[in-house]
């Protein structure tokens, strides 16, 4: 029987700060592999150019807008015994980002699908807050208008403080800062609020404390800085 070839979800670092972060398995296959389907083929080949030649190697680009007839050549070369690893933007493929459409193909060819350990700032964050991780929800992005964003704020408030879970989201960096003037202004005093701010780099900032103490402490500016929140209140 004629070898499949297998897909690999490889991880990418959360920022440029990545040496000791890669575990050795995926810096191996980063290493192996010539064939990439990536959300930002740029940002992929630029960071694979630390360590080796780019020249030879097919990046492929799979985003929200491809259709699944660009797809469908993927599942042929895995079907063909080719090997595959699929990039996200930053950190574990397939959690808030379209790597999950490849995925679910490949499954349904019987394609061998092999998650590669990596950071996720989603649960760095979880991990890092003292929130419940033991039920936990992650909702994404917010709206970015603002009388949208702050309902859907007090709704997650409720949520917690009603189910006892860790309600967790993201941001664009350039709206984080409007992001948090909403959450100061229509979350519980008594809500416990976390910013997890460029995690796993040198400069990481992880602290967790009440929306009424963030009210009055100074905090760290987080204009075009990657950032994860989690609220909750136990």
């Amino acid at each position: 029987m004629k070898r499949q070839g297998t897909l690999y979800l490889l991880p990418m670092p959360l920022g440029d700060h990545w040496e000791g972060v890669l575990s050795g398995k995926a810096l191996e296959l980063l290493k192996s592999l010539d064939f990439f389907v990536t959300e930002y083929p740029r940002t992929a080949r630029r960071f694979i150019t630390q360590f080796r030649d780019v020249h030879p190697l097919t990046f492929e680009e799979l985003n929200k807008r491809t259709q699944p007839t660009a797809i469908k050549p993927w599942i042929d070369k895995l079907a063909e015994g080719r090997d595959i690893g699929y990039l996200s933007e930053a950190g574990m493929p397939c959690i808030a980002d379209p790597g999950r459409r490849l995925v679910t193909a490949a499954h349904a060819k019987g394609i061998h699908v092999v998650p590669v350990p990596g950071s996720s700032a989603i649960l760095l964050a979880l991990v890092a807050s003292g929130l419940n991780g033991q039920a936990f929800t992650f909702h994404g992005y917010l709206s970015p208008k603002k009388s949208g964003r702050e309902q859907e704020l007090r709704d997650l408030a409720q949520t917690a403080k009603r189910t006892g879970q860790t309600q967790i989201f993201m941001e664009t960096p350039y709206r984080n800062e409007p992001l948090l003037e909403s959450a100061l202004k229509v979350l519980p005093s008594q809500c416990r609020l976390t910013i997890a701010a460029q995690l796993t780099q040198p400069d990481e900032y992880v602290r967790t404390r009440t929306v009424g103490q963030w009210q009055k402490e100074k905090r760290k500016n987080l204009h075009k800085v990657p950032a994860v929140f989690c609220l909750g209140y136990r």
